[in-house]
């Protein structure tokens, strides 16, 4: 029987930053993941402090920013890879009646560090913009990809990483730990993404699923390096390779690309560049979204060896070091989580059921 400190289910980046709270306190873990959860390795993997439909803050912005950065780049320095361009990102006004409400922005609280009352033109013949562009500062984008990668690698060659899934049936419940096949663990942490619609301890949480697609495509004309928002987000990745994303469908559940999310972004994207350009790939993934778009953060309630982190949302790459530690802390040092992001919020959203053969 194999002894550590923590079962980690899941190694989207809830799962990868979870972990990298363990490295950082010297806790033993295994991961366990069967690859069949995407919105990660889908995300475009923005940071972007600014809700840039409406002009509001994203929640605790300033805390999740100054947490995740230094993290990414201890990360790169372990895993020896980059992960975070600092890219910035342009608005693209519409109307006189968006650039006065740019203005307004401006002055907000919690705004006024990321936004300025400046309208900014970039000479680009490709780019539709009479009526110039709005910059948001500390921004960039977290390669999502080449995190999961590095990390499942290295997690593969200390022999950390289970790659099955994971049979729920199989927890064995201890008085004061749990077992689990060949594994004897204090805890087991949930972060499944979308996978949670299958977790008997968890699953009757409101974990709604946002289907979102992508497109990369190849614009060898339009040379530009910075993030464009307009219709959709248009993300440098070098080359001339760009990502076009994404679309929200709340009815599919499926990983599958369709002709109908590929239209959709390609109609959007014809709004704001006029140059020729290839669509070179497309992918699609289950956002772990919830209906008060806050994270689902926890303890289970009548197993208290279970823990959930999930409901990252599309803001994945700020906020996983955020929730990831106040869960550590949580477990750990008996710190309360913030009411806004604990399970027990939803307490009374379903009747409480476990059908779990030795639950």
């Amino acid at each position: 029987m194999k002894k550590v400190d923590y079962i980690v289910v899941g190694s989207g980046l809830a799962g990868i930053m979870f972990c990298d709270v363990l490295m950082q306190h010297n806790k033993t873990f295994i991961v366990i993941d069967d690859d069949s959860q995407k919105s990660s390795i889908v995300a475009g993997g923005l940071y972007n402090p600014v809700v840039l439909k409406r002009f509001t803050p994203v929640w605790k912005s300033k805390e999740q920013l100054k947490l995740a950065l230094p993290r990414y780049k201890a990360l790169e320095k372990n895993l020896k890879v980059q992960l975070d361009y600092k890219v910035p990102v342009y608005r693209l006004f519409a109307s006189i009646e968006e650039q006065n409400n740019w203005f307004l922005a401006s002055d907000k609280v919690g705004l006024s560090d990321y936004i300025k009352p400046e309208i900014h033109q970039i000479e680009n013949r490709f780019i539709k913009s009479d009526y110039g562009f709005g910059k948001v500062l500390h921004t960039g984008r977290i390669d999502t990809n080449t995190l999961i990668d590095a990390f499942k690698n290295e997690l593969r060659n200390n022999n950390q990483l289970v790659e099955t899934s994971f049979d729920y049936d199989a927890i064995q419940f201890n008085e004061s730990d749990v077992a689990y096949k060949n594994i004897e663990a204090q805890h087991i942490v949930f972060a499944e993404g979308f996978g949670l619609k299958q977790n008997p301890f968890f699953n009757h949480l409101p974990l709604k699923g946002t289907k979102g697609e992508l497109l990369t495509i190849y614009a060898p004309n339009l040379n530009i390096d910075f993030v464009l928002k307009s219709g959709a987000f248009l993300i440098p990745l070098g080359e001339d390779n760009y990502i076009v994303g994404a679309t929200y469908e709340w009815h599919d559940k499926s990983n599958k690309t369709t002709a109908a999310a590929k239209t959709e972004l390609l109609d959007k994207l014809k709004t704001f560049i006029n140059c020729d350009f290839k669509v070179v790939d497309q992918v699609a993934g289950m956002r772990p979204t919830v209906i008060d778009r806050r994270p689902l953060i926890g303890q289970h309630k009548k197993y208290k060896q279970l823990y959930l982190l999930n409901g990252l949302g599309t803001r994945g790459v700020m906020i996983a070091p955020y929730v990831a530690k106040k869960l550590f802390d949580f477990i750990e040092n008996s710190v309360e989580i913030d009411s806004e992001i604990n399970i027990t919020r939803f307490s009374n959203y379903f009747p409480w059921k476990v059908v779990c053969r030795n639950a």
